[in-house]
């Protein structure tokens, strides 16, 4: 048996890739919760599957996710549902749902888990994928656009990220879009039947897809199209003025382009992308943008909304391919070396006793030569070991070794634990 095509296991040990390894995934989604609650930012976690009908009206039925990425199936009242392929539009569903416009004015939440797309996969794409994202509420503000922003900088920043680029654009207010959308099929008119096949859908139903296409033909085509930032309204202008002069002034170094547009159909005004030098063709870490009128589209209250979401595989194969600061993986505090049958039942009272009191505690029941053990002890990461026979229980002792600076000691077994709370507060 094997896993399904664009999944992977992540694992304590044994990774065929070191991304794969459970501790690294631990520390990241450590630094996104500390980073995300510095924010101000709250945990919310929502269902991996809802109904098809949320991701079609959210995301929207011209995008590629919904034409040809989710993965949906009837289920036995036959009613049609979807894996999740992104977080908003959930995210807005539970809130809509809950009622959770009444409890405040301001509502800033962040999320961490699988989203699920068909697509071919590659590195740095997979069918069942990890993304944490955030979602800010209730303000229209520029200076909310540039907080989801510097805060997605600012997680790259404590992982030890280097050469990142932000990009960042305004695709506008509806006004702007509506001029636009007849700039852009005016230009592309004359092309059309050059057009991938897929661009040639969208052209009426919604042409500023076709900015996001990955044709080599449709780029090319592209290269001469006009730009939307010629189409903004004075609001939206003004809007995306201010975004970049916050972003000045906390010195978050960004470039404007014009041809981000995001894959999803929701988004309005403010759209951004961190990218990272060292992952190839799929090299976006996340990125996101606002979304004013999703809440409303889905049966909410009209309430503003801006987010981000980002990818956990990609940003930690770049860590590791930029050799990032990685802590430790953490072993056990206190191995336990037990020989003989007197000495297992000994050791697995201590080792009880000691976890009950918060210290980390593994017990080699079937050890028969000290150095294998000890070895055992070392790969495990442990920092004492403790070693106990037939002697040791005679004398109500164990033999101490601090595997770090190879030094032994012989301790009283009543006194062991207490012995290493004391230690693990010093280390």
């Amino acid at each position: 048996m094997q896993s399904p095509k664009g999944t992977f296991d992540i694992l304590p040990y044994g990774a065929d890739e070191p991304w794969k390894q459970a501790f690294l995934w631990q520390h990241l989604e450590k630094v996104i919760r500390e980073t995300a609650t510095d924010y101000g930012y709250g945990e919310i976690r929502t269902p991996i599957y809802e109904r098809t009908e949320l991701f079609s009206r959210g995301v929207g039925d011209s995008s590629d996710i919904v034409m040809k990425e989710m993965f949906t199936f009837l289920d036995r009242g036959e009613r049609s549902i979807s894996l999740r392929p992104e977080g908003t539009a959930s995210v807005m569903r539970a809130f809509i749902e809950n009622k959770m416009a009444q409890e405040r004015p301001i509502h800033k939440f962040f999320y961490l888990g699988p989203m699920f797309r068909y697509e071919r996969p590659q590195s740095g794409r997979y069918r069942q994928f990890y993304q944490f994202g955030i979602e800010a509420i209730g303000s229209p503000a520029a200076a909310q656009d540039a907080e989801t922003i510097d805060l997605l900088w600012e997680i790259c920043r404590r992982l030890g990220l280097k050469g990142l680029k932000l990009d960042i654009n305004s695709v506008g207010d509806s006004a702007s879009r509506l001029a636009y959308r007849e700039s852009l099929q005016n230009y592309l008119r004359p092309y059309f039947d050059d057009l991938s096949q897929d661009s040639k859908t969208r052209f009426e139903k919604n042409p500023l897809r076709i900015l996001d296409s990955k044709d080599p033909k449709d780029r090319k085509l592209l290269e001469g199209a006009p730009s939307i930032l010629d189409s903004l309204s004075a609001e939206a202008k003004e809007h995306f003025d201010e975004v970049k002069t916050l972003l000045d002034k906390i010195q978050v170094p960004y470039t404007v382009n014009d041809r981000i547009v995001r894959g999803l159909d929701y988004y309005c005004k403010t759209v951004y992308e961190i990218s990272a030098d060292v992952l190839g063709a799929q090299n976006a870490l996340g990125g996101g943008g606002r979304f004013d009128g999703l809440i409303s589209s889905l049966g909410g209250p009209e309430l503003p909304a801006v987010g981000f979401a980002a990818g956990i595989e990609r940003i930690l194969q770049t860590m590791l391919a930029q050799q990032a600061p990685i802590p430790a993986q953490r072993g056990p505090l206190l191995y336990l070396l037990p020989l003989g049958d007197d000495a297992k039942r000994t050791c697995f009272t201590l080792a009880s006793h000691a976890r009950h009191k918060g210290i980390a505690v593994e017990i080699n029941l079937h050890a028969k030569k000290i150095q294998t053990g000890l070895q055992m002890a070392s790969k495990l990461n442990a920092r004492f070991c403790a070693i106990v026979g037939s002697e040791e229980i005679s004398k109500g002792v164990v033999q101490l070794k601090d595997l770090e600076s190879r030094q032994q000691e012989e301790v009283p077994i009543d006194s062991l634990i207490d012995l290493c709370l004391k230690r693990k507060e010093s280390l």
